[in-house]
């Protein structure tokens, strides 16, 4: 799937139709560990870049690839993070939506819009819209999408050298079987958030 016209679903957009167009992604709700990282492109309609999809339907190699041109041929990115104090403080979802937020509040020059991943959009200063499944149907949700994943799987491997033992640069901090088992015979790391019901298990017992 490209950016080029004709291959992308026409979206109704609010707002005036400028380029100065965001889109927003997060990666990491799931996980037992780690940041929450959230990402946002305004994308250069002069400079359009192929290939953008869902970074989940990409191979680790290409996800690379193009992390490499969106941040060299974007007008603007930008990465934003609640930490995992924030998480277990405010809870994952609000959570993820201070992330998007930190995320657009460093685009510069600010977006006049903003299109969403998802089915819930946060307060931004610019009008803002969710689109389900966006970042297979909105490139520069997909741009937003590939920079947050690859931010994220690379924090989750320095996180792996620091805590061994976990497997986090195999499962990214998700609650595979693995992890879960790390967790009973090794307990939780300071990584691991404590308001997700598999580590306050670990840690009531």
């Amino acid at each position: 799937m490209s950016t080029g016209a004709g291959e992308w679903p026409q979206l109704p957009l609010d707002g005036d139709g400028s380029p100065l167009l965001a889109g927003v992604d997060e990666v990491g709700r799931g996980p037992l560990a780690g940041a929450v990282v959230a990402a946002a492109v305004i994308l250069d309609p002069a400079r359009p870049i192929e290939g953008l999809r869902d970074s989940k339907r990409l191979s680790a190699v290409r996800r690379a690839e193009l992390d490499g041109l969106i941040r060299a041929q974007a007008l603007a990115w930008a990465l934003g993070r609640a930490e995992v104090e924030e998480i277990d403080r405010l809870n994952i979802l609000h959570a993820s939506m201070l992330a998007m937020q930190r995320a657009v509040a460093g685009l510069d020059p600010a977006p006049t819009q903003a299109l969403v991943d998802g089915n819930r959009a946060p307060a931004l200063a610019c009008p803002a819209q969710a689109v389900i499944k966006g970042d297979d149907r909105v490139p520069a949700i997909a741009a937003a999408s590939i920079l947050a994943k690859q931010a994220r799987d690379a924090e989750m491997g320095d996180l792996a050298a620091r805590y061994p033992g976990y497997g986090f640069e195999r499962h990214m901090g998700y609650p595979t079987a693995a992890h879960l088992e790390a967790l009973r015979t090794l307990g939780p790391t300071p990584a691991h958030r404590r308001s997700f019901a598999p580590v306050r298990r670990c840690l009531a017992d």
